[in-house]
């Protein structure tokens, strides 16, 4: 079964790839029209999660992202104003 991680959390992701594929899909395209009521940006983060699992480029771009985010909050910890 497909797993992604959160920095120290697993969690699972059930179903065969090209339904994960779908759903993430649906979920980004959700999120672009995060002005309406029910849907909204919190799917769009959401999708790449999902597409993350499955999708290579996805993939490399949410741990690159990853890297970014915990260097910065590393520097800030650390009293480091600049990033």
């Amino acid at each position: 079964m497909a797993a992604v991680r959160l920095g120290d959390k697993r969690v699972k992701v059930p179903g065969p790839p090209i339904l994960r594929i779908v759903v993430g899909m649906l979920l980004v395209a959700g999120g672009t029209v995060g002005f309406l009521p029910v849907l909204g940006f919190w799917m769009l983060p959401l999708g790449v999660l999902v597409l993350s699992v499955d999708l290579h480029p996805v993939r490399r771009a949410r741990r690159r992202f990853e890297v970014w985010w915990g260097r910065r909050r590393r520097g800030r910890k650390n009293g480091n104003g600049s990033s």
